[in-house]
């Protein structure tokens, strides 16, 4: 088995003033390459400092946290901030993109960021898109897109940088139900073709039920854990 990320008895505790408040309490979990994870539970359960924690945007108080092979734990924010550009993507609930930049632009923004060239960051860009199958949109801007061409535009940037894994926060939180499908479908479709690695937090169940595997936490530690039989479109 190969391990895309594996968390080994991470704490992670924050100050509020005087007041330590403890939001992950003592997590282990392995995540396979390949494999297509949801994590939920209810709010203040530690799912989304998990999810931060997976995607090098936190450190733990305690612990080790490994992201292909690699020891985040101990790295500098510039190093952390590097970790990030070349080894993760990123889906959110927002689609974060910048409206004066082309479809295309948005998505080799993180390349160039890393300092590839442009017309290398250009050829991956339209590679990308075309796997989310967006390839035609490539030179519109960001308003002339649907809600569901934007999604696959963030995720076309996520994949761009052919990431270890791709960390995604309620990516069909901003969408319509069919929408939501059909971006559900994209992902899924990518995980079995191309064995991306996926972890995802939602508090949609059917949205869920496209994962392979489910944590459920509460109170900063995992309550329970299940695969899934994953539920067709």
């Amino acid at each position: 088995m190969t391990v895309a990320a594996r968390l080994i008895d991470v704490h992670k505790t924050y100050r509020v003033g005087d007041v330590r408040v403890p939001a992950v309490r003592g997590i282990s979990l392995d995540i396979e390459a390949g494999a297509f994870l949801s994590i939920a539970g209810p709010s203040g359960s530690g799912k989304t400092t998990v999810l931060n924690l997976l995607g090098a945007l936190d450190t733990p108080t305690s612990g080790t946290i490994k992201i292909g092979g690699r020891e985040t734990g101990g790295l500098s924010p510039k190093m952390l901030a590097d970790f990030r550009n070349t080894h993760l993507g990123f889906v959110f609930q927002t689609f974060n993109l910048i409206p004066v930049l082309t479809v295309s632009e948005n998505v080799e923004l993180p390349l160039l960021v890393s300092g590839v060239r442009l017309g290398e960051a250009r050829t991956r860009a339209l590679e990308s898109l075309a796997q989310v199958g967006l390839a035609q949109r490539a030179n519109h801007r960001p308003a002339e897109l649907s809600g569901g061409e934007r999604q696959r535009t963030t995720i076309a940037r996520a994949l761009v940088n052919r990431p270890a894994l791709v960390w995604a926060d309620e990516p069909t939180g901003d969408l319509d139900s069919e929408t939501a499908n059909e971006i559900m479908d994209v992902l899924v479709d990518l995980n079995r073709e191309q064995r991306l690695t996926f972890i995802m937090v939602t508090h949609d169940r059917a949205v869920g039920t496209r994962c392979q595997r489910i944590i459920r936490m509460r109170d900063g530690l995992v309550e329970a854990e299940q695969p899934v039989t994953v539920q067709e479109r």
